[in-house]
């Protein structure tokens, strides 16, 4: 009972904040405000402050227990031992079958294809027929031709 009547003066000392704040004509702040002034009483509502409480309790008692008693101790070094004898599984695994495996991935990768160009680069002509060699004077105005005729100047 004590705890729904903190929630509830919680949120309603939030609504009060939401409401001084919308009262400044800043609304988006004041709807976020009232969103989170809502949550102490939702919980509340819900049971999940008490299901708070309960875990918090079982989380001490286990912390207590960590500390005073050897078994718990011994069962974390069991748990240590699990996941050492895990990590060795998967490092000799992979050495021993990492081999094999990769080289049929390794052709798989390649691309296949059957054309005759499949390595080398397309060659291509310009498309005016010329070749690049011809010069008057030493300059070679032909690529500027070709993209000034391209463009109909």
């Amino acid at each position: 009972m004590l705890t729904t009547t903190v929630c509830a003066a919680l949120s309603a000392a939030g609504l009060a904040i939401a409401f001084l704040t919308a009262w400044r004509r800043r609304f988006a702040a004041a709807t976020r405000i009232a969103a989170v002034a809502l949550v102490p009483v939702g919980l509340a509502m819900s049971g999940l402050v008490g299901l708070g409480g309960k875990i918090g309790r079982a989380v001490g008692g286990w912390a207590a227990d960590l500390v005073l008693k050897p078994t718990v101790w011994a069962g974390f070094a069991v748990l240590a031992c699990a996941v050492v004898l895990w990590v060795i599984g998967r490092v000799a695994s992979g050495r021993s079958a990492g081999k094999p495996a990769k080289q049929p991935r390794a052709q798989e990768e390649k691309p296949r294809s059957t054309g005759p160009a499949s390595g080398a680069p397309a060659l291509t002509t310009p498309p005016s027929g010329r070749r690049k060699t011809q010069a008057s004077d030493g300059e070679d105005f032909s690529d500027i031709e070709e993209i000034l005729k391209k463009h109909g100047i």
